[in-house]
C-alpha cells in the first residue's frame, strides 16, 4: 500500500492563525529595525558626545597636555597629573567649599521639599495651580536665576531688595557675595539653588506619597494614632524610605555638579570655589592644562562614583524595607 504524500512529509503550511518561521524571522528584523530607527540617533548622540570626551580625557590625564588635545607621546607623565591634582591645595580647597555647600544644601533641600510636598498634598483645590507654581522654578535657567538674585535680591548696593528691608530695621547694608567674613554668601547660593531645585524634588516625594494605601492610615487611626507626628514618623516617612534615598543621592551629586551660581555670583575666587569651577580654570584658563584638568576631573568623577554608593549602601537604596 502505498503511502500518501500528505503523511509522508510534515506539514509544509502553518496552521490556520499561525505564524511561519519565516513570517516570525521577518516580524522580528522589523521590530530590531524600529527600536534602532527610534534608539539609534540617541545612542549616536551619546556615544559621541559623552563617552568620546570621557575616554579622551582619561587619555590626556596621563599626558603633559597643555594648549592640546592631542599629545606627544615624549609627554607621557603616567600618574603625575593626578598626584599633582591631589597635592594642589586650591584642588583640596575647593573639595572643602563643596562639602560646606553639600552640608548646607542637602539636608536643606530634603527637608524643604519633603515638607512642601506633605503640604500640597493635602490641598483638594486648586492642586494643579500651587504645583504648577512651585515647580516652574526648575524650568529657570541658572545663569538667569542667578543674575536675579545678585541684582536685585541680594545687591550690595544700599537699594538692592534685602538691603532695603534691613535698612527699615536701622541694620547697616550687607555686602552679600564680596565680603568672606562673615560669609553671607552662603545665605545667597544656598537660598537660590533651594529656590529652584525643591519643586523637582517635590514632585517626586508627591508621587510617592500617592502611592501610600489609604488603608494604612485608616488601621492605625483605629489603633489610636491620631494624625501627626506619630503617623508621619512611623507610616509617611517608612513608606517614602526608597524616595528618600533616591532624593538624597541626587542632592549630593547636584552639589558635586555645581558650577552656575558660584560662576555668576562670586566669580573665580578662592574663598568659594567649587571642584568643577576650579577644573574648568585650570583646563579653560590662562595656562589650559587639559592634563591636569582630566586628572582633576576623573577625581571628582570617582569621588562621586564612592560617595553615592557608600550612601546607597547604608542608606539601602532600591529596598523600600531597608533590609
Amino acid at each position: 500500500m502505498a503511502v500518501s504524500e500528505e503523511t509522508a512529509a510534515p506539514e509544509a503550511k502553518a496552521r490556520p492563525g499561525e505564524r511561519t518561521p519565516r513570517a516570525r524571522r521577518k516580524g522580528s528584523w522589523r521590530t530590531a529595525l524600529t527600536f534602532w530607527y527610534f534608539v539609534g540617533p540617541f545612542a549616536v548622540g551619546l556615544f559621541v558626545f559623552s563617552y568620546v570626551p570621557v575616554i579622551w580625557s582619561a587619555y590626556l590625564s596621563f599626558f603633559d597636555a597643555r594648549n592640546t588635545v592631542t599629545p606627544e607621546p615624549e609627554n607621557f607623565v603616567g600618574f603625575g597629573n593626578y598626584v599633582t591634582m591631589i597635592k594642589d591645595r586650591a584642588f583640596q580647597d575647593s573639595l572643602v567649599t563643596f562639602t560646606v555647600f553639600a552640608l548646607l544644601m542637602v539636608p536643606l533641600t530634603f527637608g524643604f521639599s519633603l515638607a512642601l510636598a506633605l503640604l500640597l498634598n493635602k490641598v483638594r483645590t486648586a492642586r494643579a495651580f500651587f504645583r504648577s507654581v512651585f515647580f516652574l522654578p526648575f524650568a529657570c535657567s541658572y545663569v538667569v536665576a542667578s543674575l536675579v538674585w545678585k541684582m536685585s535680591i541680594f545687591n550690595g548696593v544700599r537699594y538692592g531688595l534685602m538691603n532695603s528691608i534691613l535698612d527699615l530695621f536701622g541694620i547697616d547694608d550687607v555686602a552679600w557675595l564680596f565680603d568672606p567674613t562673615p560669609p553671607w554668601y552662603w545665605l545667597v547660593i544656598v537660598s537660590l539653588r533651594l529656590w529652584i531645585q525643591s519643586g523637582f524634588y517635590m514632585i517626586l516625594f508627591i508621587a510617592a506619597l500617592q502611592q501610600i494605601p489609604e488603608q494604612l492610615y485608616e488601621a492605625a487611626y483605629v489603633d489610636g494614632a491620631k494624625p501627626g507626628w506619630k503617623t508621619f514618623w512611623h507610616i509617611t516617612l517608612p513608606q517614602l524610605r526608597a524616595t528618600s534615598v533616591a532624593v538624597l543621592m541626587l542632592c549630593l551629586i547636584a552639589a558635586y555638579q555645581a558650577f552656575d551660581e558660584f560662576y555668576n555670583l562670586i566669580g573665580n575666587q578662592a574663598y568659594a570655589r567649587p571642584p568643577l569651577m576650579y577644573l574648568y580654570t585650570t583646563a579653560l584658563g590662562i595656562t589650559q592644562d587639559l592634563g591636569r584638568g582630566s586628572a582633576g576631573a576623573l577625581i571628582l568623577a570617582l569621588l562621586i562614583a564612592i560617595v553615592t554608593l557608600l550612601q546607597g549602601k547604608i542608606l539601602g537604596f532600591g529596598n523600600a524595607e531597608g533590609k
